[in-house]
């Protein structure tokens, strides 16, 4: 890596820190490689330098983090933290303009305004992220602050979240072709043009879309920074978020490579150092007009007053790819303290869960590996519905949205749950098109068919998720296959996509009232079939995912005070939920090192499985070591092997209980 000399390395920072225009300072990043760490240090390095100006510090993660990451300490009277409650700006909207989509319910097409009124209420769940960003967007037209500075979701959902005025747009548009008759009768009998409160309305709304486009596109008030660590997964989910920050013409100058080894502390650093000088490769050789900076691994968490205002003193550029790479000599090794049992040959459903970055997806490889070679006769499915996969990088091969064999036994699947959507809504359009061609031919139904065809655009937000979901049960009830491994998304949003089912099941039951309300005028055969389907597969998921001798939950966490936080808020979830939990991993424990950085994380981590083990005394908990990077078939084995309980000794290797 390239440094800067000592000596000018103190004037050398990120250009963030210095960028008094910039407006809104977005980070975001694969889960667990820091971006909490780096909003917070940020925000208050700029309050502090900056003590005449207002700033805040926002999360848009559902699964909060920030107020983990202060552990207690009083923020500078200049800076205002907000951990933002997206249910609560849906619930303000619906409050304050309820009677609004009310009205244009009732604007005029064949269906009453009791049926749009439905379909209305139940697109409005998913908005809930969209509106708090929008209060985020307002907040920076208003001037509240010199600077917004937000925590974003994991990638994947970060994606969804820029793209999601897409969404409202077509929801928008649904509400304009509502309102088209209402225009053309007063046109005809008032002779006005004039636009209503309905329509201004409509134009509020379009124009808060306008102003957050032209906010994230424009590079003097807004920056997005991402966030990254030295491991596979990590670096091909970075790859892919520059790519989309391109395309979405979002500006992106600087790019932090977090938790780096030094090399030379002790073999077991040398060794993390020298792979992970590989790994970042494709981040540094393609960096083009953007600063790289690299922040090495503390030895403490990175939490609360001290640490946080040191934390941008120890960034450092790289100035491009390495010239020499080193050879990576890897301990072969594979240690896990209290191993799992396997899961029993009658379970048919295990989910991977937790925190963002903890490596649910390794471990869910794993499990699917050893699985299959336990249970020879079992058909395993591994598959991921998350919108940013990493089966295909964990696995060292391509999968797709088709099975793809693995190993005997096994088959990995990255199913496209916006494709699913798609052809759900290629399907309706089919049978609205045959309906006014054929049954609709001799009515005047000009208004009523944009209506209907635009209704798909009122389904909720996440119903393309839980179809992916359903798409499993498909294979399950026609017996593809016996045994189903999800590896999903990070907290937050499994919780999140856990509660869908039940809000797509009552869109469900409205579209099914409508069809048959309006039998003798509203024939879709085929769409009405595959709603049929699709909603006896929700009826078998939902029953499924509670049945504890059919489904398992499998939480991994990793040995840190927020990662124990957040795992907290989600067994409570679960058992909100119905859901049972059957194993715990803690993953990427250090082994025993020479120097003084592993001797600290060891530390600081044996006290945080301390708190794991009071927190939950009746939860088997297995300690998984670090060990190199677990990627491919032959290492994923070796995983496999200590994973899961083989012995009565309850430990595999050699080192001692933590």
């Amino acid at each position: 890596m390239g440094r800067a000399d000592s000596a000018s390395l103190s004037a050398i920072r990120p250009s963030f820190l210095d960028n008094s225009s910039l407006q809104l300072l977005l980070f975001g990043g694969k889960g667990g490689v820091g971006k909490t760490t780096c909003a917070t240090a940020a925000a208050l390095r700029l309050a502090t330098e900056r003590p005449a100006e207002s700033f805040l510090l926002v999360s848009a993660d559902p699964a909060h983090s920030l107020q983990d990451s202060l552990a207690g300490m009083i923020p500078p009277a200049n800076l205002t933290v907000r951990e933002l409650n997206a249910q609560e700006y849906l619930a303000a909207f619906r409050t304050e303009n309820g009677q609004k989509l009310h009205e244009i319910a009732a604007a005029g097409t064949f269906l009453d305004d009791e049926d749009i009124g439905r379909f209305l209420n139940l697109s409005l769940p998913g908005l809930d992220e969209l509106m708090a960003f929008l209060q985020i967007v307002d907040w920076v037209e208003n001037r509240r602050y010199a600077c917004i500075i937000v925590d974003t979701a994991p990638g994947g959902h970060t994606l969804r979240l820029l793209a999601m005025p897409t969404l409202i747009r077509n929801w928008l548009s649904m509400l304009d072709v509502l309102l088209d008759k209402r225009r053309y009768m007063r046109k005809v009998f008032s002779r006005s043009e004039d636009p209503d409160s309905l329509d201004l309305f409509l134009s509020k709304w379009w124009d808060s879309l306008g102003r957050m486009d032209k906010l994230l596109r424009d590079p003097a008030r807004c920056q997005f920074v991402p966030v990254a660590i030295a491991e596979p997964l990590s670096v091909r989910e970075t790859v892919a978020l520059r790519k989309e920050l391109r395309r979405w013409r979002i500006a992106v100058t600087d790019l932090v490579i977090n938790q780096l080894h030094q090399a030379g502390a002790c073999a077991t650093c040398s060794e993390a150092n020298a792979r992970e000088q590989q790994q970042i490769q494709p981040l540094c050789s393609t960096n083009g007009r953007v600063a790289i900076w690299a922040i090495d691994l503390f030895a403490d968490e990175v939490r609360g007053a001290e640490l946080l205002s040191r934390f941008w003193d120890h960034a450092r550029p790289i100035e491009g790819a390495p010239a020499i790479v080193p050879q990576v000599r890897e301990t072969r090794h594979a240690l896990v303290e209290t191993p799992a049992e396997l899961p029993s040959r009658e379970i048919r459903l295990i989910l991977f869960t937790g925190k963002g970055g903890v490596g649910k997806t390794t471990l869910s490889c794993a499990t699917a590996v050893r699985l299959a070679r336990a249970y020879p006769e079992k058909r395993i499915l591994l598959f991921s519905t998350d919108p940013t996969h990493s089966l295909s990088a964990c696995l060292n091969r391509e999968a797709g949205p088709q099975p793809v064999h693995v190993v005997a036994g096994l088959n990995a699947m990255e199913i496209d749950a916006p494709a699913e959507f798609e052809a759900l809504k290629a399907q309706y359009a089919d049978d609205i098109e045959e309906f006014f061609e054929t049954v609709a031919a001799g009515f005047d139904l000009t208004f009523d068919r944009v209506v209907l065809e635009k209704m798909m655009d009122l389904a909720p937000p996440g119903l393309d998720e839980v179809m992916a979901l359903t798409r499993i049960l498909d294979l399950l009830v026609h017996d593809r296959f016996d045994l189903f491994v999800l590896d999903s998304a990070a907290t937050g949003h499994f919780i999140r996509l856990m509660e869908l089912p039940a809000l797509v099941d009552e869109w469900l039951k409205t579209f099914f009232r409508v069809l048959l309300k309006y039998q003798h005028i509203l024939q879709l055969p085929r769409f009405s079939d595959r709603l049929v389907e699709l909603s006896k597969s929700l009826k078998q998921f939902r029953k499924l995912l509670t049945d504890p001798a059919k489904a398992v939950l499998n939480v991994v966490s990793i040995p840190t005070q927020m990662a124990w936080e957040e795992t907290k808020d989600l067994l409570a979830a679960c058992e909100r939920l119905g859901i049972v939990v059957s194993a715990m991993f803690l993953n990427l424990m250090t082994p025993p090192g020479d120097c003084d950085l592993c001797a600290g994380l060891r530390r600081r981590e044996l006290a945080a499985v301390k708190l794991f083990r009071q927190a939950f005394p009746k939860q088997r908990l297995s300690l998984v070591y670090r060990q190199g990077q677990p990627v491919g078939l032959e290492r994923l084995e070796e995983l496999a092997q200590s994973l899961y309980q083989t012995t009565s000794s309850g430990f595999v290797n050699s080192y001692a209980p933590a």
